[in-house]
């Protein structure tokens, strides 16, 4: 594809992935609470999860989901109200850098967290279909512009978790203090309650 296409490309995808969304949000939680390592399986859950959603988005389910307006609005639900859930649990978490009833003990217990939290947004599945499309020349193959274009999106994609995962690390040296756990926890909380809301009230 075009250099400059590419190029436009990496810059928009670069503001998009890096805007707080849910999965940055788990990032962050999950570094500070397990470290930037360990939050690696996490990083593989919600990666995962958007490689199937990009998948069902080139199976035409954005399609569906485009046209059917009960459809989309229950899979937004469902995937504001998993999201509100965390949020309550962060809320419950009080002094401790642990949810309650959210174990993240196990390598696999975080990769199914990320993989859950990255499924919950059905407009990951909108956003392939009408984002993706505009960088593809129609004049010039098709594959190898597509492979290009998902690999620079998850690999820009997995750069941001990382970021901010070890952000997260680099915070809990800081949360050590009486008190901060609780009020990092209820950020986290707020954000989630924030970031499910948005989800409920979105348009397709």
């Amino acid at each position: 594809m075009h250099l400059e296409l590419w190029l436009a490309f990496v810059a928009t995808t670069f503001f998009i992935s890096g805007t707080p969304g849910p999965n940055m949000l788990l990032m962050l939680s999950h570094g500070t609470r397990y470290g930037w390592q360990p939050t690696l399986s996490t990083m593989a859950g919600a990666l995962t999860g958007l490689a199937l959603l990009f998948t069902l988005s080139a199976f035409g389910l954005a399609a569906i989901l485009a046209a059917s307006a009960k459809l989309f609005l229950l899979l937004k639900l469902v995937g504001a109200a998993y999201l509100i859930y965390l949020g309550i649990q962060c809320w419950r978490a009080g002094d401790t850098l642990e949810e309650p009833n959210i174990r993240g003990d196990s390598a696999w217990a975080r990769y199914r967290l990320g993989l859950t939290v990255a499924l919950s947004n059905p407009k990951a599945i909108l956003f392939a279909a009408a984002f993706l499309p505009q960088f593809v020349d129609p004049k010039l193959a098709q594959g190898p512009q597509w492979a290009l274009l998902l690999l620079t999106f998850f690999v820009i994609e997995a750069g941001w978790q990382v970021a901010y995962a070890a952000g997260g690390t680099r915070l809990a040296a800081w949360l050590h203090r009486p008190g901060r756990i609780r009020s990092f926890n209820r950020f986290c909380g707020t954000a989630f309650f924030a970031v499910g809301g948005m989800l409920a009230l979105a348009r397709r």
